[in-house]
């Protein structure tokens, strides 16, 4: 199964594993979505590593670039398990 990015009334909706695997490809398909301020529901994302921050990272500096915010809601909690192991979840921004 691959990750699927689709686009659901202002939010975009990140479902299937995010690994090294997808986070390639991930990386260019939010580019589109940026036109506006965004926030991604991670609610339905089944898999992680290490990847998958790099990839939220990622997000964050394309839409910095473009004067645009991106935030994250539903952070499944191996991925907050990831990010409190590197020590970085203060740099990933909560929708409100």
């Amino acid at each position: 199964m691959s990750a699927q990015l689709v686009s659901e009334g202002g939010r975009l909706r990140l479902s299937g594993p995010v690994t090294l695997a997808t986070a390639t490809a991930l990386a260019t398909a939010v580019e589109q979505h940026l036109d506006a301020d965004l926030v991604v529901d991670l609610a339905a994302v089944t898999e992680v590593d290490s990847s998958a921050l790099s990839l939220l990272f990622e997000w964050q500096r394309v839409a910095k670039s473009r004067q645009r915010k991106v935030s994250f809601c539903n952070l499944p909690a191996s991925l907050s398990s990831l990010a409190e192991l590197y020590g970085v979840s203060d740099l990933i921004p909560a929708a409100a």
